[in-house]
């Protein structure tokens, strides 16, 4: 019986049932719509956050809708293939973010959790692809 249990691990493993179980419950990000639920959900974890709230609450003066689009335009540039986004665009809420430190690195755990709790798949690999990239760039810096 112990070997039956072995082999069935050998042969269907835990961690390919985990992870299709969890990749079947979640959609990847194949629409603007999941590009707007990704934006939206890191934006409201960050103002909901004790280290970034003051800081996003600091450059209210943003007009939100404006920083929000490019947002969209730029997420769904890197993963839906549009050409909405414009390459060095300027974002002003990123601009007043430490582009190292704890704030920065809790925007990425912010983004990174966002992408985790909502979607999974191709593109939600190549979001947190980008997000580390972005993370380890500002490291750099």
């Amino acid at each position: 019986m112990y070997e039956t249990c072995v082999n069935s691990l050998r042969i269907y493993g835990p961690t390919p049932t985990l992870y299709m179980a969890a990749s079947t419950l979640l959609p990847d990000l194949r629409t603007e719509g999941d590009i707007k639920t990704l934006v939206d959900t890191a934006f409201s974890k960050a103002n909901d956050d004790e280290l970034l709230a003051p800081l996003c609450h600091a450059v209210a003066q943003i007009h939100w809708p404006r920083h929000l689009t490019s947002l969209y335009d730029y997420w769904s540039s890197a993963l839906l293939g549009t050409t909405r986004y414009e390459e060095g665009q300027p974002i002003p809420l990123h601009s007043a973010l430490p582009a190292q430190g704890p704030h920065f690195q809790r925007w990425v755990s912010l983004l990174e959790r966002s992408v985790e709790e909502n979607f999974a798949g191709f593109n939600a690999e190549q979001a947190k692809h980008k997000v580390a990239t972005l993370a380890s760039r500002s490291r750099g810096a």
